[in-house]
């Protein structure tokens, strides 16, 4: 349940259809304070997405107009199924990147447009299934090396596949590190010099209209709130003065996004060909899985900011939903964007509703504005672009990873490595089982440490930390993890070197204060141990055992298994009875 404050709940629990519909809840309260919040917030993000949706939709290798029909319809879907009151809805790098990847492996003879509303169509489908199961915390398996590896990987490939757009070097799409280089320097004679000088003055601006923007119109007396507000208009400013530039220089000779239709397409029913699905069924599921990862993961941060609550299973529903309306809508995959959250964040969104204000703008720059866009530069976009997926890079995550575990950042590590060196793909892949084995190998070898009392207390510690007493013929061991067929092997196997090196222990006391669950597997060993050291006339006891473990232990054989042996409430009584 979401927490009591002025920005969220204000009454009695959800019902069961706002539990499916979270914006009833919302909407049941709307103030007039929200919507001021929601309207600045809404016009802002529209200024960003805009121009960001349409360089997106060229990343993804997509006509321009398809990143403004994926920012029309879905963003209405997710704001009223979606739990997140301030999450942005859209086009984004990394979802766009993939989008790629999977269209360049199709044939020439596919339809890319078809291909691209199939993904959306497909990925929703996912996540709607993988909600409606209640799978939410199935993304856990995704872990944050992992997503780490692969965002700063994708950010080196998409910043590489801008060059051709920035410079106006003509070379072929390549997706690994070694061919995109390989294209660029082959191409490097072709630089377009006008290209080049639209692009780089266009990052120019972009990256002027961070700290050096925000700073002078501060000294200038504007709140710094709101200069950060203007400084967020930076992208569509470069989109303005780069299609000037065209238009009045007459500069023919550059690349441009050409004519933009005019209008909204039908929403459309059309089911994909089997074939295609089938192709694009392994890249949906992992751009579904990617985008949900991402956009629950700053859903969360920012839910927190303001004590609400994301509930995982209605965010897969929810952004399902909002992918199936992509496909709909002649869009392509979405997920939620990080800068542009963070932009609706601070500019004041306290609902959805700022959502739906922007996609009516964008909305109403496909119905009337596109030709007014149509002398716009790639090179432009592609600084947007740019600049955009610069500031996914966090140097300090990596660091702290690394710092902090260092199997952790050999998994981070890996996993960029083989998106760069191999494909997208292959190295999600090698990320996630290099992510999963290092989890499996961990749980075979848990921390088992031997434990003795404190004198003068009743409290049980680690021998190897603390100044303890032990007793001779009594040894405790507590199990830091669950106890499963991955590690109950290495359990019994240490209480029987223990035995083999201590002749003078007559009573092991398993303390399973860490553990919160027990399977079959080791229940079998459990009972197996107990057996052998009664031949070897020592005594097998538990203590400290959870309620729930002691539920299932009950229903088992081996409470009977380990008599004479007994179940302790807790270390220290184990130790009066039997010292």
């Amino acid at each position: 349940m979401e927490a009591n404050n002025k920005t969220n709940n204000r009454g009695a629990a959800p019902t069961r259809v706002e539990r499916f519909v979270p914006s009833l809840r919302w909407l049941r309260r709307y103030t007039r304070e929200d919507l001021e919040g929601d309207l600045t917030a809404g016009i802002i993000t529209a200024v960003l997405l805009v121009p960001q949706g349409m360089a997106f939709a060229i990343l993804a290798g997509l006509p321009a107009q398809i990143g403004l029909y994926a920012s029309v319809l879905p963003p209405i879907v997710y704001a009223l199924l979606g739990t997140s009151r301030t999450l942005a809805v859209g086009p984004v790098s990394v979802a766009a990147l993939m989008v790629a990847h999977a269209l360049g492996d199709l044939p020439g003879s596919v339809d890319p447009l078809v291909a691209a509303l199939t993904l959306a169509l497909m990925a929703g489908v996912v996540l709607l299934l993988m909600g409606l199961a209640g799978m939410g915390l199935v993304a856990n398996f995704l872990s944050h090396p992992v997503l780490s590896g692969f965002i700063h990987a994708a950010v080196i490939l998409i910043v590489l596949n801008q060059l051709p757009n920035l410079t106006g070097i003509n070379v072929p799409v390549e997706w690994t590190i070694t061919g995109i280089m390989n294209s660029i320097t082959s191409g490097l004679a072709t630089t377009h010099g006008i290209t080049l000088l639209i692009g780089a003055v266009s990052i120019a601006l972009l990256l002027l209209a961070g700290g050096p923007a925000v700073a002078l119109l501060s000294r200038l007396g504007l709140p710094q709130r709101r200069a950060m507000l203007v400084s967020r208009t930076a992208p569509l400013l470069v989109v303005m003065l780069a299609t000037l530039a065209v238009t009045l220089g007459s500069l023919d000779f550059v690349a441009t996004v050409g004519t933009i239709p005019q209008g909204l397409p039908m929403p459309s029913l059309a089911l994909p060909e089997t074939q295609l699905a089938v192709e694009l069924l392994p890249a949906a599921i992992l751009i579904g899985l990617v985008g949900y990862v991402e956009s629950v993961s700053i859903a969360i941060t920012l839910a927190n900011r303001r004590r609400q609550h994301i509930d995982a299973n209605q965010e897969l529903i929810a952004l399902g939903a909002a992918n199936l309306a992509g496909g709909v809508s002649g869009g392509m995959p979405v997920a939620g964007g990080f800068s542009r959250t963070m932009v609706n964040f601070a500019a004041g969104a306290r609902t959805q509703f700022a959502a739906i204000i922007t996609a009516v703008l964008v909305a109403a720059v496909a119905l009337f504005f596109t030709p007014l866009l149509e002398n716009l530069p790639k090179a432009a976009l592609a600084a947007i672009i740019i600049v955009a997926v610069s500031r996914l890079v966090d140097p300090r995550a990596i660091v702290n990873i690394w710092r902090f575990d260092r199997v952790d950042g050999l998994v981070l590590l890996a996993t960029a490595l083989g998106v760069l060196a191999i494909g997208i793909e292959p190295g999600l892949a090698i990320g996630i089982a290099l992510s999963l084995i290092s989890f499996v190998v961990r749980a075979a070898r848990p921390h088992v440490a031997v434990m003795g009392r404190i004198r003068g207390t009743e409290h049980f510690r680690n021998v190897k930390r603390h100044k303890v007493e032990t007793w001779p013929q009594l040894l405790f061991l507590r199990v830091d993890e669950n106890l499963t067929f991955a590690n109950a092997a290495f359990l019994e196997n240490l209480v029987s070197s223990k035995l083999a090196s201590r002749g003078d222990i007559r009573h092991v006391i398993l303390v399973l204060s860490s553990v919160n669950a027990i399977d079959s597997t080791a229940l079998e060993v459990l009972e197996r141990l107990a057996e052998s050291s009664r031949e070897a006339e020592v005594t097998l006891h538990l203590s400290d055992v959870k309620g729930p473990v002691m539920d299932h232990l009950e229903r088992s054989k081996l409470i009977k298994a380990i008599e004479p042996g007994q179940v302790f409430l807790s270390a220290h009584q184990a130790a009066e009875a039997l010292r």
